[in-house]
Parts: C-alpha cells; sequence; structure tokens
C-alpha cells in the first residue's frame, strides 16, 4: 500500500474540502474499484432488462451468469494478489521496474489458466446459448486481469486518468446495454451480458495503458515471480482463504431450503444474494478510511521505526519510537472499528427501511438476514483491518493461520445452519468473521509485544524493513 499512500499524503496536504473527497475517491477506486463496477454493473442492467420487459426468468439467468463469473474471478485472482503485491514491492525497491509487467502477464495467466479450465467446463452444463458461454468466460478472464492489475495500481500517482477510466467503463458499458435493448429491441440477455463485458473490458484496456507508461514490458520472464513463493509461502493460501471465507457462504445458501434453480445448474437465493450484496456495502467506507490512516498516519512511525534499526539508533530512541508506532496503529484501528460500528448500525437500522420501501420483494425473513449479515461484514472488516495490519509487520504466519480459522468456520457454521430455521441463515457467517477478527487481535496484540525479537531474529523481517525504508 506504499504507492498509494505518498499520492494520499499529497491529496490531504492540500486545502479544501474537494482535496479530501479526491483522496477518498481515489483510495475507494483503487481498493474497491471492480468491486463496485461489478456491482453497479449488475444492478443497472438488471434495472434496463426489466425496462426491456424481460421475463424473470432472463433477469435471473443475467443475474447468475454476472455473479458467478466475479465470484470465481475473485476466488481465483485471490490467490496470487498478495503473494503478487509482496513481489511488486521487491522489485520497486530493487529498482527492477522492467520485472513488474512481466509478472503482472505472468501471474493473470496462471490464474486464467486454472480458473478457466474449471470454469469452462461448468459452463458446458450452463442452460444458455454459446454465445453467452463465452461472454461468461470472457468476463471471468477480464475480472481476473483487472483484479491483478489492483495491484499494481497502488504506484501509479495518477488518480485523475484511474477515476476516468472507471467512469469511462460504467458508462459506456450501460450505454451500450440501453441501445441494443431499448432501441434496438434485441435479446436483453446476450446484449447486457456483452456490455457488462465492455465495461470491464474497457477498464482493463485502460489500467493497463496507464501502467505500461509507469512499467514498459520488456520481455523479462513473465513466471519469474512465482520464485517469490519459496520466500513467501504463506502469501498465496492466505488470499486464497480470505476469499473462500468471504463468498463460500454465499454459494452454499444457493442449495439451502430458501434456495432455488433458476434454469439447469444455476442456482440462487434472492434473498440472501441480495441481502448479502447490500450487506457487503457496509464495509467499503471502513475499508478506504483503514487505507487512508494507516498510509497517511501510521506509515511515517512505521517508516522511522525501522530506519532506527537499519541506521543504528540508540535504543533510548528505538524505544519510543516503537511505543509510539504501536499507539498510533491501535488509535486508528480503534475508530476504524468504531466507524464501522456506526456505519453497521446505521445499515441496519435505516437500511432496513430503505430495503423493505424498494420494489425488491424483501420478506422480513430477508430482511433479518441483511441484518445479520451487516454484523458480519463489520467483523469482517475488522478482521481484515488487523490481518492486513499483521502483513505490515511481515506476520505471514500469523495471517495464514487468521484467514484459515475465517474460512473454516464460516463454512463449518453456515453448512450447519442449512439445518436450522431460516432465520439462523447469516449466523454461520457471522461466527466466521467473529472469529476472524478475534483471531487476528490476539495474533497481532502477541507479534506486537515482542515485535523487537522478531525484527532481530527473523531474517525475513530484516529483509522487509530494509525494502520498506526504500
Amino acid at each position: 500500500m506504499a504507492g498509494i499512500g505518498f499520492e494520499l499524503k499529497k491529496l490531504f496536504a492540500r486545502k479544501g474540502v474537494f482535496a479530501g473527497a479526491y483522496a477518498y475517491g481515489y483510495a475507494a477506486i483503487i481498493c474497491c474499484g471492480p468491486m463496485l463496477l461489478g456491482m453497479a454493473l449488475l444492478f443497472c442492467a438488471a434495472f434496463i432488462a426489466q425496462l426491456a420487459g424481460a421475463a424473470l426468468e432472463t433477469r435471473e439467468l443475467l443475474n447468475a451468469c454476472i455473479t458467478i463469473s466475479l465470484l470465481v474471478a475473485l476466488t481465483v485472482s485471490g490467490a496470487f494478489s498478495l503473494l503478487v503485491t509482496r513481489y511488486v514491492s521487491d522489485m520497486i525497491f530493487a529498482k527492477s521496474p522492467e520485472r513488474v509487467m512481466a509478472s503482472l502477464l505472468g501471474s493473470t495467466c496462471i490464474a486464467i489458466a486454472i480458473g478457466g479450465v474449471l470454469y469452462g467446463i461448468f459452463l458446458l452444463f450452463a442452460p444458455v446459448s454459446l454465445f453467452c458461454r463465452v461472454l461468461c468466460l470472457s468476463l471471468f478472464c477480464e475480472s481476473v486481469f483487472v483484479w491483478t492489475e489492483i495491484a499494481y495500481l497502488t504506484a501509479v500517482k495518477n488518480y485523475r486518468q484511474i477515476l476516468t477510466a472507471f467512469a469511462a467503463s460504467l458508462a459506456i458499458a450501460m450505454g451500450t446495454g440501453a441501445v441494443l435493448t431499448l432501441v434496438l429491441h434485441l435479446d436483453p440477455l446476450p446484449c447486457l451480458l456483452f456490455s457488462v463485458v465492455l465495461g470491464y473490458g474497457i477498464m482493463l484496456l485502460r489500467y493497463l495503458w496507464i501502467l505500461l507508461k509507469l512499467f514498459p514490458y520488456s520481455g523479462e520472464d513473465p513466471y519469474q515471480f512465482l520464485r517469490a513463493r519459496r520466500e513467501y509461502p504463506q502469501l498465496a493460501p492466505c488470499g486464497f482463504l480470505l476469499n473462500i471465507g468471504l463468498f463460500a457462504h454465499i454459494v452454499m445458501m444457493w442449495f439451502s431450503p430458501r434456495g432455488e434453480q433458476i434454469k439447469g445448474i444455476f442456482y440462487h437465493c434472492a434473498d440472501y444474494d441480495m441481502a448479502a450484496v447490500f450487506a457487503f456495502l457496509s464495509v467499503l467506507i471502513t475499508t478506504v478510511n483503514y487505507v487512508v490512516a494507516v498510509e497517511v498516519n501510521f506509515y511515517p512511525k512505521y517508516r522511522t521505526y525501522y530506519a532506527l534499526y537499519n541506521g543504528g539508533g540508540a535504543i533510548t530512541d528505538i524505544e519510543p519510537a516503537g511505543r509510539e508506532m504501536l499507539s498510533v496503529l491501535a488509535r486508528e484501528i480503534r475508530y476504524s472499528a468504531m466507524r464501522q460500528l456506526f456505519c453497521t448500525v446505521l445499515f441496519i437500522v435505516f437500511g432496513s427501511a430503505v430495503l423493505k420501501a424498494l420494489p425488491l420483494g424483501f420478506s422480513d425473513a430477508g430482511l433479518g438476514t441483511f441484518r445479520i449479515l451487516c454484523v458480519g461484514y463489520g467483523l469482517y472488516a475488522i478482521g481484515n483491518m488487523l490481518m492486513l495490519s499483521l502483513l505490515y509487520f511481515c506476520d505471514n504466519q500469523g495471517a495464514l493461520i487468521c484467514c484459515g480459522v475465517f474460512a473454516a468456520v464460516s463454512i463449518a457454521a453456515t453448512l450447519a445452519s442449512l439445518f436450522m430455521q431460516a432465520e439462523y441463515y447469516g449466523d454461520g457467517f457471522a461466527l466466521g468473521a467473529g472469529a476472524f477478527a478475534l483471531c487476528a487481535a490476539v495474533r497481532l496484540i502477541k507479534y506486537t509485544s515482542a515485535l523487537p525479537y522478531h525484527l532481530l531474529c527473523s531474517e525475513k523481517s530484516m529483509l522487509h524493513a530494509k525494502g520498506e525504508n526504500a
């Protein structure tokens, strides 16, 4: 996150409300851009399909095609995101920018090859036309590429182009979908699916163009980044397990008593799916706020502390610097957790009223699930902040343990809830997120209480510290 931090510091140094708005907008698009684009395209496509008079089954198939493609892409790319981020950081520190774009191509090729084969087999049995199957596979490939690009965009300082790319992708995609379905009166399913693919394609190419200006491709070995797996073996499974814990409960609910078969192998649980989407929005504010707070307030203290170790600072300087660094970290995490609590309460109170007023067909059971999931995603946001803080101190093993606990408890508790009454749906994910937050908090407190020991006795920590002080 160091790259984004430099730009955020410049933005917050400016005077005026708009500078702060730009800073938070920049952080939001960098951290959550593809997810926000996916949600926006999903809702806009559904709205256009309804205006076009599409049948309920067609609208549900469209929703399933987009949702499944994005979930598979997020899960597959998650296995590479943390590893690639670490590798890019190392290459920038080593002044080897020529290897950066090569690693982007290599990681996306591997992710698309693995996920593409599995998802392609699934699509062979999909109850849609061949053209729609090709579009679903294309959306998966584009999503993997875009999510991987996010790890590299943190080094880009031209936030205006990033924001423009996001807005253009959404506008062109929905404009194309509206023309094809509302003006030309073509089949809504393939046309709107094509418009979503077009939107992600524009974002992919625009982000790639921005990255190539900063990191020109020089023909380096695209799979050289895999050597980082030997040095950081915990990062790939950590990212994968995090996404499993985050999304597995949604898929499991498709096969619950409340789940319904749309057509063929496509299933959904309408109330639960919508509740999960709206509840997930409650964590975006905290996610962005954490990035801003840590990069602007915590990182300078962090860098000073490590500089004293590497520069031969006196113990009388190191100890106060360490206490100040941990004090700032605790303060920012506490403030972010309080903001998340406030957002969760707002979503539960006002979000429930809004969802009940909207013509979305939310039942009382669905609203209850929404409230439970708001709590669950709030706990996830806090746990994710703590886990990222562990990675900041290079406690990769601790982060892996926390993500493993999150995935295991979330899946096991969700499975158990399938045999209970409907009002308990969502409790499994909330329990998993709570275990995630608790485990990460205990691990972070324990690790930072012996931070000098880890710094002096861990070779990897020393290498990490040197990299951060570049």
